[in-house]
């Protein structure tokens, strides 16, 4: 079992990788997106199952309906998610995976990797 110290120093790890991470998505040709709506991207993946809603997404960031639903705009615009009313609620809206969503993970995923071999 790894230590509390352990687990840190990885922790710590993690996030010397991310400005390298961040400036290798900012240098490629993928989407250019704002914290929030990375936020609301990173919180519909990487599960394939994950089935979120508009309103589940604004409790799980803490912060309004309203908020999600403009990071929603410009995240679906990009072809990253997708929205679909609830067939049984139709007052809900469900966040779904794309497979462009999905290959824009994989680079996250990617430029991850790359950081860490640096």
């Amino acid at each position: 079992m790894a230590s509390a110290a352990s687990k840190s120093e990885a922790a710590d790890d993690e996030l010397a990788r991310l400005p390298t991470t961040i400036v290798a998505s900012v240098r490629s040709d993928s989407a250019d997106v704002s914290l929030r709506q990375f936020a609301v991207f990173l919180n519909t993946y990487p599960e394939q199952d994950n089935e979120r809603t508009v309103r589940g997404l604004a409790s799980a960031l803490n912060i309004s309906t309203p908020a999600i639903t403009r990071a929603l705009d410009r995240v679906s615009a990009l072809g990253l998610i997708k929205r679909e009313r609830d067939r049984i609620d139709r007052r809900s809206v469900i966040v779904r995976r794309t497979s462009a969503g999905a290959t824009y993970f994989r680079s996250l995923d990617r430029y991850l990797a790359e950081a860490a071999q640096t």
